[in-house]
């Protein structure tokens, strides 16, 4: 592949992602589809953004200030899968789960599952404040990146349950394709020293992603735009307290 099809993947990748404005279009948008690596090459990005108030503020402040970053950054466009995510695992039929995640009307499964991944994600940044700020910094970008690569895991691994947002990304579905991301995530395992904290937060990822495609495979039969979503916000959350724990504990 040529370096100009990565880097028009790349803004496709940073346009679909985050709210950076950089002008990308339906090519952008076909080439970034074609090549799932990009998902972690835009974490290192996001990654770094939101490390920054660990480097220049105090705790409680930090904490405060990395999930408005994150939040300035990447909009609330994922964290809208949580919600539609849980409001279909509450209904106990299949078809019923299906119709809840197209149902527009917020349900009680949505209004508790994203409270608990804003509160998670909060007191992750309160827990990452207390390290020392370069660690803290290695865990919030690896995390990050562990979250892309678990979204990366879902086009690799997952079949679309029908035609839309996330049938683009599974359509030429490989697992062999996911050598790729994992190849571009491994510097991200590398940001703690000896530490185990960054390698434990990069795997987070695929291993939320593994398990949550399992679950709508049965339970949705495959995966949509929404579980793209889920997946990045749950994996980033797991990632960054796994980290944490491994971080102070090992």
């Amino acid at each position: 592949m040529a370096v100009t099809d990565i880097g028009a993947a790349f803004r496709g990748g940073v346009a679909f992602l985050t709210r950076i404005p950089v002008g990308a279009g339906e090519e952008e948008w076909r080439r970034f589809q074609a090549v799932p690596a990009v998902f972690p090459l835009v974490g290192y990005l996001v990654g770094a953004v939101a490390a920054v108030p660990f480097l220049l503020l105090p705790a409680e402040a930090a904490a405060l200030a990395y999930v408005t970053v994150l939040v300035a950054l990447v909009g609330i466009t994922h964290l809208d899968g949580v919600a539609d995510l849980a409001d279909a695992a509450v209904v106990h039929d299949a078809d019923g789960r299906r119709e809840a995640l197209k149902d527009t009307t917020t349900g009680v499964g949505a209004i508790v599952a994203v409270t608990l991944v804003v509160a998670g994600l909060a007191l992750a940044g309160l827990a990452l404040s207390g390290l020392p700020p370069l660690r803290a910094a290695g865990i919030v970008v690896a995390g990050e990146v562990g979250a892309k690569l678990g979204m990366a895991t879902v086009a690799c691994v997952g079949s679309a349950s029908h035609e839309g947002l996330g049938s683009g990304f599974t359509r030429a579905a490989d697992p062999a394709l996911l050598v790729g991301p994992a190849v571009v995530a491994v510097p991200a395992a590398l940001l703690t020293g000896l530490s185990p904290a960054a390698p434990v937060a990069v795997l987070a990822g695929p291993l939320v992603a593994v398990a949550v495609v399992r679950w709508t495979d049965g339970a949705l039969g495959g995966v949509n735009g929404d579980v793209f979503g889920a997946v990045n916000e749950l994996a980033r959350l797991v990632a960054l307290h796994a980290g944490v724990v491994a971080w102070t504990h090992f």
